[in-house]
């Protein structure tokens, strides 16, 4: 049984070394039937000269070189469709996610799952901000996601061939995995595990990121955002309504002027409302106008070691 280890890398030559010998260490077992497959996702330092040196120095290690940065998740799905093993294991290179819990994540395989998640019980070296906000974050997607997503949990997994050709064949351009993988069902379990801080380097998921993140992970799995922006669209309605009466209640009795400050709140209210509509319509519109294209999701540029498969066009030997 061949297992396959894919490591989506973005500036980690400093981690590299670490990583594939606690990789090795922790696959020892299956050694002579393991492949690890490292992606460089268009990284600005040597990580590719370093994935090269890796598979120099062993036969079990792949290396794929991105034609450009295209983000973890698909940079992260370069290398699922690059693995051939009929077990699947997913970490990323900064070692917050230990290698040492496979063997753990192997026998509960073993007792028929077909997707074993690390759930984090605590994140260590991680700001109380990014602590609070992922918490929060899992807890807003569950309630509006359609499909149940474990709280707390990455990438950092291990799937059945099974599993993995199914969310493989699922062809969106904005990709959630962790996601993806809840949407396939099958038999799924979570082991908790501690976070370890990053062994080298910095964060590659600033902010910006993780907002973008969020917001493909919510309009992905969920249509509840429009539904709640046709609340509000109601909700004004109603609130609009009220006004009306009171504004002519007003005049009648009281014969009133009306003041600049409430025009001014009543066009602010209901402008806030209309943009905030027109945002949540507009991710959605984006995202069909994307899927449309159908432009490939990524190009190789570079690949090393043995019998590594390209699993779409590769752009290195075009003249």
């Amino acid at each position: 049984m061949l297992l396959s280890v894919v490591v989506p890398c973005m500036n980690e030559e400093d981690s590299l070394p670490m990583l594939v010998d606690r990789l090795i260490a922790a696959t020892r077992a299956w050694a002579s039937e393991v492949e690890i497959v490292l992606v460089d996702d268009g990284s600005t330092d040597k990580t590719w000269d370093g994935i090269c040196a890796q598979a120099d120095r062993h036969s079990c290690v792949r290396g794929l070189k991105l034609s450009t940065n295209r983000g973890h998740q698909v940079a992260l799905t370069a290398g699922l469709m690059a693995a051939k093993g009929e077990r699947i294991f997913m970490l990323d290179a900064d070692l917050q996610d230990p290698p040492e819990l496979l063997s753990d994540m192997m026998a509960m395989m073993d007792r028929g799952y077909d997707v074993v998640y690390g759930r984090r019980s605590e994140r260590k070296g991680e700001s109380w901000f990014k602590k609070m906000t992922a918490h929060g974050f899992y807890r807003l997607l569950n309630r509006l996601s359609d499909v149940p997503i474990p709280n707390d949990t990455g990438d950092f997994r291990l799937v059945s061939r099974r599993a993995l050709d199914a969310v493989l064949s699922m062809p969106e351009r904005s990709r959630f995995i962790r996601g993806m993988f809840a949407w396939v069902g099958f038999r799924q379990i979570g082991i908790e595990y501690i976070r370890d801080p990053r062994v080298a380097g910095e964060t590659k998921y600033p902010m910006s990121k993780m907002i973008r993140l969020a917001f493909d992970a919510l309009s992905s799995f969920s249509i509840k955002p429009l539904q709640i922006a046709t609340r509000l669209a109601f909700l004004t309605l109603i609130i609009a309504a009220l006004m009306a009466v009171y504004v002519f209640w007003s005049l009648i009795l009281y014969n009133t002027v009306a003041g600049w400050a409430s025009t001014v709140l009543v066009i602010s209210f209901f402008s806030g409302i209309q943009l905030l509509t027109l945002g949540i319509i507009g991710e959605y519109l984006g995202r069909l106008y994307v899927e449309a294209k159908g432009r490939p999701l990524y190009f190789v540029d570079e690949h090393v070691g043995q019998s590594t498969d390209v699993s779409v066009r590769d752009v290195s030997k075009q003249a």
